[in-house]
């Protein structure tokens, strides 16, 4: 009798860690091959080799661009470099990338590793670049002022807190002042590995400013890109290993309250909205498994989604762009402007096409 109970209880585990690997896969789209869309004409883009995780246009054209990525489980080809933020005119026949000069005495250079970001221009044209950085696996988020003529940046400040241990993604709403997503709840790395393993939803989005910092919604399977509709009435988060975009209504409190989710066959990565139409376009992985398991003869995919009409009942998804990883592997983020695609990826190149 004993026995039977151990083989009975023998078969019971393997038959849950079965299901919760084939649950792992499923989340992952481990099995998921890229169905290629082309644009009419794409250009890789000089001087980035190392990623271009995130990136936002501002209205003027300028493309800032955070590089050098190194994200735990995640392939970098610079490790032992810092990270930097680029610069890219797109007003240019032919844009290449220069590395904006950091100033500021209190910034510390060699731990630099840039993660999302967001900019938030002042009343008086002042443009402010608030970085989420992982400087030794930590999370801090880098506040600096833009400053044009110089090509530069320059340190304001450092932000740390408690409910800001493992932030992925920010839009920003003030000089210092945020809307971030925690992808993991867990700062332990083998903790963290078990919450991703086993789809324990516990990621979460927080808001930060000088007087009041507070969670505002959770219950996420890894919380990833986050960003705000033109009119700042509503928040949009990607829940990459859900395949979800969520909308939530923005309150004069900062409170958020979840309005809908739309469901995607792809694990959406950083949430670009066009000023103009409203329009969200996400860098998506197809394929998660080949990303978070890189392998050169299989690399991960790249794919781009344009979502419109979100807030109506009847979006429209559209695949933009996908490929197979043989141009550009990884995709995490893309933004559009003057009838331009700019895709930027996690740890490799960056793409420019014309719509």
């Amino acid at each position: 009798m004993a026995k039977l109970s151990v083989f009975t209880l023998l078969g019971l585990g393997m038959t849950l860690l079965k299901n919760q690997e084939s649950s792992y896969q499923t989340r992952l789209n481990a099995f998921r091959e890229v169905k290629p869309v082309e644009l009419p004409k794409c250009n890789l883009v000089k001087g980035i080799e190392a990623g271009s995780e995130d990136l936002e246009i501002l209205p003027n054209g300028l493309a800032l661009i955070s590089s050098g990525l190194k994200y735990p489980g995640i392939k970098s080809f610079e490790q032992n470099k810092p990270g930097k933020i680029l610069l890219m005119d797109l007003n240019e026949a032919d844009p290449t990338v220069v590395e904006l000069n950091i100033t500021g005495s209190a910034f510390d250079l060699s731990s630099f590793n840039p993660h999302g970001i967001s900019t938030f221009t002042d009343k008086d044209n002042t443009v402010y670049l608030l970085v989420v950085n992982h400087p030794d696996v930590k999370t801090t988020i880098e506040c600096f002022k833009f400053q044009k003529e110089e090509k530069s940046l320059l340190h304001l400040k450092t932000i740390r807190h408690k409910l800001l241990p493992n932030l992925n993604d920010i839009v920003a709403v003030g000089p210092e002042h945020f809307y971030g997503t925690n992808d993991h709840y867990f700062i332990d790395p083998f903790l963290r590995s078990w919450e991703m393993y086993l789809g324990l939803a516990l990621s979460y989005v927080v808001y930060y400013s000088p007087d009041e910092v507070k969670v505002v919604a959770d219950g996420f399977d890894f919380a990833n890109g986050i960003n705000i509709s033109p009119d700042g009435k509503y928040v949009y988060i990607a829940e990459i290993l859900a395949h979800k975009i969520h909308v939530y209504e923005k309150h004069a409190n900062w409170t958020l309250t979840s309005l809908k989710s739309l469901d995607t066959n792809t694990l959406v990565d950083n949430i670009s909205v066009d000023p103009v139409t409203g329009d969200l376009w996400v860098g998506c992985h197809p394929n998660g498994k080949r990303l978070f398991s890189y392998d050169s003869k299989h690399p991960p995919g790249s794919e781009v989604l344009q979502i419109q009409n979100i807030l109506t009942e009847d979006p429209k998804v559209t695949v933009a762009y996908a490929e197979n990883g043989t141009v550009l592997q990884g995709s995490s983020v893309a933004s559009v402007y003057k009838g331009k695609l700019l895709i930027g990826t996690v740890f490799q190149k960056a793409l420019y096409c014309e719509l």
